[in-house]
Formats: C-alpha cells, structure tokens, sequence
C-alpha cells in the first residue's frame, strides 16, 4: 500500500513507545497562550555528558561562546585511529538540532547520538551548536546564535585536538527546526566574508518550512506520528514576532516576502523528504525553489520514514542516510 493511502508507517514497538511519550510530554508542556513548563519537560529530555574519552571512538567537548545567552556548543571529534584521519584534514560540519524551535537541545541524547554517529561516520568534527529557545526568545534570536556560532568558529584555533581540520571545508547541517535555522545563517554566511571558514555545503535534514495556505501532505498526513498539524502551528505561533503569519520570510522562505538568493553565494545543497512527514510538500518547494534560483541541489527522499527518523539508529533509514550525507561530503571536498 502506498503512502498516499496511509497516514503512518509500521514502527517498532520501542520507536513506537519513545514517539508516544515525548509527544505526550511535549503537549502536556505546551501552554495554550503560547509558553511551555520547562521544569516538566526536563523530565522527557535525558541529557548525555561530554566525554573526552573516546565513547564509540568519538571524543567530545563543551564550549562556551556566550554564556549571557547560555550559547555553546559541543564538539565531536573522532579517534585518529587510520592512516587517513592521521594525514588528511577532516571537514567542519556545524550542526541544529531540531525541536520546533521550543525543545530539546545540543546535549539532549537524542542528538548527541546521532552526532556522535556522524562524526564517527563521515568522518568529519561535527560542532552542535546550542541556541537559545522559543518562546522565551522569539526569531531571529536562534538565527543570531547559529551566526555568532560561524563567528566563533572562523577564529578558533583547533590545534589542540588530535584530529586535523579544514575549516574551507565547512558545512552547515539542521534538522526540521534546525533546518530551517541552518538554511537562514547559511543566507548570512553567504554575505558575509570570513577569515578562515567556508560554507561549501548545506544539508537540510526535513527542514522546517511553511506558509498560510494548506498543503495536501499537511492535510493527508496530519495524524502521523512525529509531527501534527496542530503542533506545527503552535510551534510557528510561539517562534514568530508577535502579528507574524506564516507567511513571514522566515517560514516561508520561498514566498511572497522571502528573500531573492538568485545573486547569492549559496552552497550546494543537499535536501532530505520523508514520505510520512506532514512538511515533505513544504521540502519539496524548497528543493525546486534552490533549483530556479540555479544553486545546486539534491534530493534524498525515504517513502516510508515520519518527521525525526534520522534520530532512530533501530530505523534502516537513519544508517541510509548518514552514508548519503557521507557521499554528498566527500562529493563537495573533492571538487572544493
């Protein structure tokens, strides 16, 4: 059966289990004039430590860039173990963590895994840079800490680290929420000039777009599992300025207030879809508007995946797409 007949896919039990209780958590934090208990959902957000001991042979760190914002990041780097990580220079890749622009965080394990596995995978030293949070702190705040984050990065020494590192060879990497913030400091990266960094690659992981109208997969797919209708637009309304519509620039990118990139340094860009995710029509927008804009693209697309698989190491697809972002970076460094 297809998954225009269907609302969701079969999920493991466990996947199953861990989907129900965070969303419960989540709606149950949610406040209907548009602010969130954050002491009760500390309880649904276990958080995993920095370890400069290898765990999985990859190494992490903590640092601070701006504590009266609490921004900081944490660094992956993985194990000098081969002949090729001792000689050749690893690429940079700068990481946003999803969580409708209200939840979760770098040190949430969730991401910490999944990071880790990147690092581990690529290879390259990832960088998961924690921003602020809705709606405590409303747009542009996260763009202007995913930006500071670049700023710190270009004028960091890494020769303290074991592991050799290009920062010409930068990408910049999101997923949904965290897609949408990777997407608009990649806008800013692309006017500004840096010492030392260069943004070679965007990779959009079910990033988060929207608009006023309703699409068909927003309506078909409502009920799926990892992502409601309902609570998209509770995390739009608590993200966006006060009398902000969804057709505000930073939503809908590609709409009749975005920004015209056509004259823009774009990276190429690499764009993830999932077959049960209620924002895929909304994604695929977003590749066919890079596409007019004549930057360079490419779609993955994984029919039977929801909204948030990419942190589900039980789920084929999570692996399926760590080898393509392996692919698509080695792809831009060869040609860089």
């Amino acid at each position: 059966m297809s998954s225009k007949l269907k609302s969701s896919p079969r999920l493991p039990l466990k996947t199953r289990l861990i989907l129900a209780t965070f969303s419960l958590a989540t709606s149950t934090a949610r406040r209907s004039n548009y602010t969130i208990n954050r002491n009760f959902i500390k309880l649904f957000d276990p958080k995993a430590p920095s370890s400069a001991k290898p765990i999985n042979d990859v190494s992490s760190f903590d640092i601070t860039i701006d504590p009266n914002h609490n921004l900081w990041f944490r660094l992956y780097v993985p194990a000098t173990n081969s002949s090729r990580s001792t000689i050749y220079s690893l690429p940079v890749v700068v990481y946003f963590h999803g969580g409708g622009f209200c939840f979760l965080a770098a040190d949430s394990k969730q991401f910490d895994q999944f990071c880790r596995r990147l690092a581990k995978e690529i290879p390259a030293v990832v960088i998961s840079v924690n921003y602020r949070l809705a709606p405590e702190y409303k747009c542009p705040s996260q763009y202007d800490d995913g930006f500071d984050a670049l700023k710190f990065i270009d004028c960091m020494n890494f020769e303290n680290f074991s592991t050799k590192v290009d920062l010409e060879w930068c990408f910049i990497a999101g997923d949904s929420a965290g897609g949408n913030v990777a997407h608009h400091v990649t806008v800013k990266a692309g006017e500004y000039e840096f010492s030392n960094l260069d943004v070679i690659g965007l990779i959009a992981i079910q990033p988060f777009f929207g608009g006023e109208e309703r699409t068909e997969s927003e309506m078909r797919l409502t009920g799926s599992p990892g992502l409601s209708l309902d609570r998209a637009d509770w995390y739009w309304k608590a993200f966006l300025p006060e009398e902000a519509d969804r057709n505000h620039p930073a939503v809908n990118v590609f709409g009749p207030n975005g920004a015209d990139i056509s004259e823009l340094h774009f990276p190429a860009t690499l764009v993830c879809v999932g077959g049960f995710d209620i924002l895929q029509d909304w994604q695929m927008k977003y590749y066919e508007w890079l596409k007019k804009c004549g930057k360079e693209v490419y779609l993955v697309e994984y029919p039977n995946v929801i909204h948030g698989f990419y942190c589900m190491s039980e789920l084929p697809e999570s692996s399926l797409l760590i080898s393509e972002i392996r692919t698509f970076i080695r792809k831009q460094t060869a040609s860089s």
